[in-house]
């Protein structure tokens, strides 16, 4: 039998901690050991027994969750969750929580619909159970997913045998998870100001992708925005999906453009990286290079290999960069991946391969 994942669920609100304990305690993976009002009361809650995984508010009385943050980073790493809402200024703040160390971002659970809230326990629990496996000078063993997936077929068709005519003009595809948004900012970072048009999928929720595509729009050479509906990729370009739509590359003609639209979890995810990639390979095939980068789980898996089979050539990044090393991993076991790369090369290796 797995060893329970042993939670800490830090939040002023009475409600969203007894929400959030119902959440985790339904996974027979995860154990809330013990709740805490404010950053004070957690302190002497990790004084009696240290959790493996910490759900953390934003704002709280007494302390603030981003100070709280460091303060644990500094003195007693522990894997943390972020619980903000969903408002800009919240967006903002929980990004620059994963500059500090914080593994995942998750919205605060809220009465809605019961898809709504099947979607969220989904959303809660995986996340959870992927910070008991970031690495913090540990790797912890990967929990299994015990819940049912659907695949990209509820999205998109499978993409035909047919191969794909190749041209001059290259586009690129990026998924990334847990550790994601770090791993983006160091291979965009990278990328001159001419690079290929780039289309990315990163699991965040809705609210946040408009902020952190903000963010590392004003550290780059290239141009990085959340993605609209209909928007043309074009060179020197990073289209990020937004939070809770699918993203789709599609083709006009020699223009490669984006479609968002709305559907059900694929893989477990909205956005999905298997959605996209199986897009890439319908509709560029050979003219397409796939990056799938940190992050637990399979997704992104195999839409690689569907990517691979249309002629694309695909690169994961390596386990030793990886805050976690499921999704390349999962895709290197299908064999859709051609090249391994650290992730201080992967841009490199882009550029190399479309050029």
């Amino acid at each position: 039998m797995k060893k329970l994942i042993k939670v800490l669920v830090v939040d002023d609100s009475a409600v969203v901690r007894q929400t959030l304990t119902d959440i985790l305690n339904s996974d027979p993976q995860i154990q809330v050991m013990a709740t805490a009002s404010d950053p004070f009361v957690a302190a002497d809650r990790i004084k009696d027994a240290v959790p493996d995984v910490i759900t953390l508010d934003v704002e709280m009385p007494r302390m603030d969750g981003i100070t709280f943050l460091q303060k644990i980073m500094s003195q007693h790493p522990i894997p943390v969750v972020m619980c903000s809402s969903l408002t800009e200024q919240g967006s903002e703040t929980a990004l620059k929580a994963l500059e500090y160390g914080a593994v995942e971002i998750i919205t605060k659970p809220r009465l809605g619909t019961k898809q709504f809230l099947e979607e969220s326990r989904i959303r809660i629990c995986d996340a959870v159970k992927a910070a008991a496996e970031a690495r913090l000078g540990r790797i912890s063993t990967r929990a299994h997913e015990i819940q049912p997936k659907l695949t990209a077929d509820v999205i998109i068709e499978k993409p035909t045998s047919r191969a794909m005519i190749k041209t001059t003009e290259k586009v690129v595809v990026v998924g990334a998870s847990t550790g994601g948004t770090e791993a983006l900012k160091v291979f965009l970072e990278a990328l001159p100001a001419d690079a290929p048009g780039i289309v990315i999928v990163q699991h965040m929720p809705e609210g946040f992708t408009r902020a952190f595509s903000q963010r590392l729009n004003g550290i780059c050479r290239i141009t990085v925005k959340e993605a609209e509906d209909n928007d043309t990729v074009v060179r020197g370009c990073a289209l990020i999906a937004p939070g809770n739509r699918h993203m789709l590359l599609k083709s006009s003609g020699a223009r490669y453009y984006v479609e968002i639209k709305d559907g059900p979890l694929v893989s477990r995810h909205r956005p999905s990286v298997d959605v996209l990639f199986r897009s890439a390979a319908r509709y560029a095939g050979k003219n397409a290079v796939g990056v799938i980068m940190t992050g637990m789980g399979d997704d992104g898996a195999k839409g690689m290999l569907e990517m691979k089979e249309a002629g694309a050539v695909n690169i994961a990044q390596d386990e030793a960069t990886s805050v976690v090393f499921g999704m390349p991993n999962e895709a290197i076991k299908l064999g859709g991946v051609d090249h391994v790369k650290p992730l201080e090369m992967i841009a490199r290796e882009v550029l190399k391969l479309t050029t």
